[in-house]
């Protein structure tokens, strides 16, 4: 979609935002906004606030492009807020978008489909605190955040409890820890575009993430046929499971030594990343799509009652 294709609309691109992804919202939500003028049209860079409503009203933008990542942008919050106003935003509605921001029930949603998750439980993050909850090795996480923010990997050799840090919230998610590769799908639409395998020297935490040489991707990535298959199928599932709309990923581990039993889902995420090196953009332009048709897409898709 070039210049001359289109009249230019005026979009409005959130970003920012007051969660612990704010730095990834403001790269997202920068990068996007150059691509989006490059596709023709205007935009306008909102830095998302309490304010938000009447810097909307004041705007008047035709559409919404939601680069907000993490708690408030990505779990319903600012969905029912643009569905009360009536201005189109792009990605998933305030359901399927609080569904899958909340991780025990939307792998309860996954359960239900058939998907393979690793059990889990809630617990009081003072009892996490002191004690084991779950046999080792376990991952422990906030349950309604993004970009491995607030991760704890307790070792099965590990001596004691996590000492999870203040700013953990009160209850937080124990899960079984699902060894081997990272695999992650996009979802665009109605269809998945390929598989991507994440490769880094360590966790996939947030610096690996987001830290210039944190890690390394192999676009399509090089598994068996079952396996990338399997990632294809099951990320479209995912998507649908929860409702979403637009554009989703959906994050996979698998342990090779178990073959297509060693395939476990680990969270769909209806907000990924938008910079250009970003993991959903490359799978786009492995399809063919440059970084600004996706956007634009994007934009084109953004509606309300999603």
């Amino acid at each position: 979609m070039g210049q001359s294709s289109r009249t230019p609309q005026r979009v409005a691109v959130l970003m920012g935002g007051p969660s612990a992804e704010r730095e990834v919202s403001l790269s997202s939500g920068t990068a996007c906004a150059a691509a989006l003028r490059g596709e023709g049209y205007e935009v306008v860079e909102v830095d998302a606030g309490p304010d938000l409503c009447s810097v909307l009203a004041d705007l008047k933008p035709d559409a919404i492009l939601n680069c907000l990542h993490g708690r408030w942008g990505e779990d319903g919050c600012v969905q029912g807020l643009l569905e009360w106003v009536g201005i189109p935003y792009s990605h998933s509605g305030v359901l399927s978008s609080a569904l899958a921001m909340d991780k025990q029930r939307s792998k309860a949603a996954f359960a239900a489909a058939g998907l393979p998750v690793v059990s889990s439980v809630m617990a009081p993050a003072n009892e996490v605190r002191t004690r084991h909850v779950m046999k080792p090795p376990y991952v422990v996480k906030p349950n309604n955040e993004g970009s491995s923010v607030g991760i704890y990997l307790v070792h099965d050799w590990a001596n004691g409890p996590p000492q999870l840090s203040k700013d953990m919230p009160a209850q937080v998610m124990v899960e079984t820890y699902a060894p081997g590769r990272e695999l992650t799908t996009t979802v665009m639409g109605d269809r998945a575009l390929t598989v991507t395998d994440i490769l880094t020297e360590g966790w996939y935490d947030y610096d690996a993430k987001y830290k210039p040489g944190g890690s390394r991707h192999v676009v399509p990535a090089d598994v068996p046929s079952e396996i990338f298959d399997l990632c294809m199928d099951y990320a479209l599932r995912a998507h649908e499971a929860l409702g979403c709309r637009g554009v989703s990923r959906t994050d996979f581990r698998w342990d090779e030594a178990r073959g297509t039993d060693g395939l476990i889902l680990l969270e769909t995420n209806t907000q990924p990343g938008m910079t250009e090196t970003s993991l959903t953009p490359e799978q786009a332009q492995a399809c063919g799509m440059s970084f600004g048709q996706l956007c634009a897409w994007m934009v084109e898709d953004a509606s309300c009652d999603r």
